[in-house]
C-alpha cells in the first residue's frame, strides 16, 4: 500500500470509530429509550431486549479492533458486516412495513430513510474501500503502523 492509500485506509478507521463509538455511547446513554424504539419494529419485537445490548457491544468491539493494528482486518470485516445488516433492515422495513420505526440516535435521528440508507451505502463502501486496500500489498517504506 502506497502512502496515498495508507492515508485514505486511516481516514476511514476513524470515520468509522467515530460513526460506531458515538453511536454506541448514544445508545447505551438510554438503553431503554433504544430498546422501547427496537421494540416497535416488526422485525424485532421479540429480541429488543438482546438487540438493545448487542448492537451497541458489537459497535465498540468493532472500534476496539479498529484501533489495534493486528486486528484492523477483522475490525473492517465486522464493520463491513454490521453496516450491510443495518443496510438491509432499512430496505426490509421500508419495503415491507406499514409502521417505520426510527431507533437511531443523536445525528442519525435527523436523517429521512432515503438518506439514512444511502449513509449506509457509503460506510458499506468505505468499509470495502479500505479491505480491498489494506489487503493489496505490504505497508511502504516508513513508519505508517499505528496502534
Amino acid at each position: 500500500m502506497n502512502k496515498r492509500q495508507f492515508i485514505i485506509v486511516e481516514i476511514i478507521r476513524i470515520l468509522y470509530i467515530v460513526l460506531f463509538v458515538y453511536a454506541a455511547v448514544n445508545k447505551l446513554m438510554d438503553v431503554e429509550k433504544f430498546r422501547v424504539q427496537i421494540g416497535q419494529s416488526p422485525m424485532l419485537t421479540d429480541i429488543a431486549g438482546l438487540v438493545a445490548w448487542t448492537i451497541p457491544a458489537a459497535e465498540i468491539l468493532i472500534s476496539i479492533c479498529l484501533s489495534i493494528a493486528r486486528y484492523r482486518m477483522i475490525g473492517f470485516y465486522a464493520a463491513l458486516g454490521l453496516m450491510i445488516a443495518f443496510t438491509g433492515y432499512i430496505i426490509a422495513i421500508t419495503q415491507f412495513s406499514q409502521y417505520i420505526p426510527c431507533s437511531c440516535g443523536g445525528i442519525l435521528e435527523n436523517l429521512g430513510w432515503t438518506e439514512h440508507l444511502i449513509f449506509n451505502i457509503v460506510f458499506d463502501l468505505l468499509a470495502i474501500v479500505a479491505i480491498l486496500m489494506s489487503s493489496k500489498s505490504t505497508k511502504p517504506e516508513g513508519t505508517y503502523s499505528t496502534v
